[in-house]
């Protein structure tokens, strides 16, 4: 059973920040108690708050993600994970490519919609909204799947 998600993006302080933020309401919402998410980067600012264009986007989603801390990605919490999702292919490839252990539960959050996200780090709060949507999506598409 995929019950351990993990997120990954680059910095783990915009888009998997708020992809755990979302995915963690969608569970609660499908009453999926069984299920935990966590998130990290592939280069971690590590100890950073999350992005306030994030934070202002997720509080008026009616989610704190003020309690974020970047974590860099780490062979635990790859064991730990029955599920990774990746913001983009190169990140799953390379991730697929560095631990083969990891085949077959590296996926891309917008896998199911063939998508990319693309990363809003120091753009405006337009590029943020725009990355929003896309997460959006790609949860909901994998609530579905699970």
């Amino acid at each position: 059973m995929l019950n351990n998600i993990l997120i990954i993006c680059v910095g783990n302080i915009c888009r998997s920040p708020m992809a755990e933020g979302l995915f963690k309401q969608a569970l609660v919402g499908a009453n999926r108690t069984d299920c935990q998410v966590s998130s990290a980067g592939l280069g971690a600012l590590i100890g950073h708050k999350a992005d306030a264009s994030a934070l202002q986007l997720m509080t008026r989603k009616g989610i704190d993600i003020s309690e974020h801390r970047a974590r860099q990605l780490n062979d635990d919490m790859i064991r730990w994970a029955s599920l990774v999702l990746v913001m983009d292919l190169k990140q799953k490839t390379s991730i697929i490519e560095n631990v083969k252990s990891t085949r077959g539960k590296v996926f891309r959050l917008g896998e199911w919609g063939d998508f990319d996200i693309a990363d809003p780090y120091g753009q405006k709060l337009i590029a943020f909204e725009e990355a929003l949507i896309s997460i959006e999506q790609g949860i909901s598409q994998w609530m579905e799947k699970l």
